[in-house]
């Protein structure tokens, strides 16, 4: 009998080593394979993963890997997810986010609760978020940024109206803008200079006919054309296509668990 009961054990093992060939220590937030963190940032961003599981009832999770083989993101990210057992409470309600440096892939899967709260739209504007930060090699960036946005988004689902296409949050304010909105007010003194300045042209009135601004004998008309200056233009509304319902696209993983998910490259 307790032959059996190892022999069970350890093929349960094998069975977990070739469907996962890496795997994380259990319920760890974060699993960093290429040792991008430092020791302090794994020690600060692990904190902020815990904080927001115990606070929003929510696991969020985040892996970096130098390579996943022949998995695809989404398959890897389901997997990696389902059978480390990362999830809080029955339904196993949370999401991760796994880095890929070789393919330079990134992908969200989401599983439980979280498929509601992380629409695909969701999972797009917070994909705009980390990618800079991605690509400019700032990992423990991307990875707070990340765990921040988590925290928005849930706060917001839970209000009963998650972030969709219809009410993404604003983007957080940059140089660029900041740039745009400076233009915009330098124009806007120069248009109130220059009218302050043609107020004080009081010598200067305007004439009602066209001819008064004609010497006479200047102008001798020898050709005439007609110009049409306005067009009528019937314009139909455009129905709206499928892509802007918004929602959570879902998919089975190999576990048989139901998840939603997103990503791309940086």
């Amino acid at each position: 009998m307790k032959k059996n009961i190892i022999y069970l054990i350890l093929t349960l093992s094998m069975i977990f080593t070739v469907i996962l060939p890496v795997s994380a220590s259990e319920y760890y937030p974060l699993f960093d394979e290429p040792d991008l963190l430092t020791d302090s940032e794994e020690t600060e961003l692990i904190a902020k993963l815990e904080n927001i599981c115990a606070q929003k009832q929510m696991e969020v999770v985040v892996a970096a890997f130098e390579t996943i083989g022949d998995y695809t993101p989404m398959e890897y990210a389901d997997d990696f997810y389902d059978y480390n057992g990362y999830g809080y409470g029955e339904n196993r309600d949370g999401l991760i986010l796994i880095v890929v440096m070789d393919t330079s892939d990134w992908w969200i899967s989401t599983r439980g609760s979280a498929i509601t709260a992380f629409t695909d739209a969701g999972i797009d504007y917070i994909g705009e978020q980390i990618v800079p930060y991605l690509s400019d090699g700032d990992y423990y960036g991307a990875f707070s940024r990340f765990a921040e946005q988590c925290t928005v988004f849930i706060d917001q689902a839970n209000t009963g109206d998650p972030y969709d296409t219809h009410n993404l949050p604003k983007a957080p304010f940059d140089k660029g803008m900041a740039a745009v909105i400076a233009l915009v007010a330098g124009l806007l003194i120069a248009a109130i200079y220059t009218a302050s300045l043609k107020g004080q042209l009081k010598s200067v009135q305007a004439q009602r006919a066209a001819a008064n601004y004609v010497k006479n004998g200047s102008m001798n008309i020898t050709n005439s054309r007609d110009f049409f200056l306005y067009r009528h233009v019937d314009r139909t509304e455009k129905s709206s296509s499928s892509d802007d319902k918004g929602g959570s696209s879902t998919h089975t993983s190999s576990s048989g668990a139901t998840h939603g998910g997103g990503g791309g490259k940086f």
